[in-house]
């Protein structure tokens, strides 16, 4: 934590950091935000990049086909289905007692095939690329082969002279680990305190090397950067600072995209699309509002939601601090039952990235997650781990910002759903049983 004089003037000079500590559910909007034909310079990376990404996402898609059979039917291509949400919708609107203008959608990445979230997209990615350069520079492959090659025992082995390490709180873990190992790749994922033991449990049984640490995400992934340190043969997975995990992430702008023009959805200057997503250190939601800006450009407005006891982006984009202050600094603990988004200090990449391309931040408390699972489970019947739905939170201050309010009417609201799918069914009854308990006593 940070001297008591410190505190008191980084208070002084943001009053909003007052409302932080108090662990107050608040929004914030980005007076920076800026066209994004000009912001979109600052990430320092174009439509190149990510194009160059889904190319390569492709010609894996052979092997991913191959090696995990839940791919088959969509021909090895990781993605996730776009759903309508009307009843969900209807009970929110009743529960808030206003009307929810334009229509609601889920995007489900939460069942996104290997892994079961949103960083199937980026650790995924990451993965392959690295084993691609690989196996490219050994002459075991070219980019005019079927990769379904890499499939066979005698490039796993190639693969096993190879580590790869991570440092999680669990779902990045879970990508990374899963893939890593079936490519061959000698993988250790290291684990925060808050990662659930489910989620251990998985990798060790994938035959990934799991090493649990007492403190939290950031001693996870500090360790895991001494291990690649330490090992020429190591490549260290570094989920704050990544283009590579970054633009994984990003191949979802132009796929949505794709998504909404087969649903008939307009985006356009009348008929905006707000998309909230919850945010951790910010790889995932930053590239994927990073894809998001290159597919609508203007038309898409971008909000993060963090837990309370989390709000490190928020934090370190309002104070433009970034990475060199953490939640800790300001007294707050850093503890949330949103395993996935318990992170006390942002990736500075992404906060500079897109300081001027994110329309605002939210926070929300750990109850109100729980009543929000429980609330889509109850109207739609999908059921979300409590990090995953923190997106349904950004929706009232988007309705509370007048500049947003003449085309509301036609607006697009899409919440990110990020995880959920593997959790165990117990576990998952545990959460759901929480939400309902506490919606009963509202």
């Amino acid at each position: 934590m940070l001297p008591a004089s410190s505190l008191a003037a980084l208070r002084a000079r943001f009053p909003l950091i007052e409302r932080l500590t108090a662990l107050q559910p608040l929004s914030w909007f980005n007076p920076a935000i800026a066209p994004a034909a000009e912001a979109l310079a600052d990430v320092g990376l174009d439509k190149d990049d990510v194009a160059a990404a889904s190319a390569r996402l492709a010609r894996f898609a052979p092997f991913l086909a191959r090696a995990f059979p839940e791919t088959q039917a969509t021909g090895g291509v990781i993605e996730s289905p776009l759903l309508p949400l009307p009843a969900m919708q209807a009970a929110l609107s009743a529960r808030l007692c206003r009307e929810i203008p334009g229509r609601l959608w889920l995007k489900l990445d939460s069942h996104l095939p290997i892994s079961g979230s949103i960083k199937a997209r980026g650790g995924i990615y990451e993965v392959v690329k690295h084993a691609e350069g690989l196996a490219l520079d050994a002459g075991l492959l070219s980019e005019h082969d079927d990769y379904a090659l890499l499939a066979s025992e005698a490039v796993r082995g190639f693969f096993g002279q190879y580590a790869i390490a991570v440092g999680s709180t669990g779902n990045l873990g879970l990508s990374i680990g899963i893939m890593g190992a079936r490519l061959g790749f000698r993988t250790t994922v290291h684990m925060s305190a808050d990662a659930r033991q489910w989620k251990k449990d998985k990798l060790r049984a994938h035959g990934v090397s799991v090493i649990e640490y007492a403190s939290d995400y950031s001693v996870a992934v500090e360790q895991g950067r001494r291990q690649a340190e330490d090992d020429p043969t190591c490549h260290f997975v570094d989920d704050e600072n990544s283009h590579d995990l970054f633009l994984g992430y990003a191949v979802a702008g132009e796929r949505l995209k794709q998504q909404f023009e087969a649903q008939g959805v307009l985006v356009d200057a009348d008929h905006p699309l707000f998309v909230y997503l919850p945010c951790g250190v910010g790889g995932g939601p930053g590239g994927v509002a990073f894809g998001l800006k290159l597919a609508f450009g203007d038309r898409v407005h971008c909000v993060f939601v963090e837990p309370t006891h989390s709000p490190c982006m928020l934090l370190g984009v309002h104070t433009g601090l970034h990475e060199l202050i953490s939640v800790q600094d300001i007294g707050i603990d850093n503890i949330t039952a949103a395993d996935g988004l318990a992170v006390g200090r942002p990736s500075g990449f992404v906060g500079r990235a897109m300081r001027r391309l994110i329309d605002g931040y939210a926070t929300v408390s750990d109850e109100e997650l729980f009543r929000l699972l429980a609330l889509l489970e109850q109207t739609e019947g999908w059921r979300l781990e409590p990090s995953a739905v923190a997106g349904f939170a950004g929706i009232v201050p988007v309705l509370e910002q007048s500049a947003y309010a003449p085309n509301l009417g036609n607006a697009t609201h899409l919440v990110w759903g990020t995880g959920g799918s593997m959790v165990p069914e117990a576990e998952m009854d545990g959460y759901v049983s929480r939400g309902q308990g506490l919606m009963a006593s509202e």
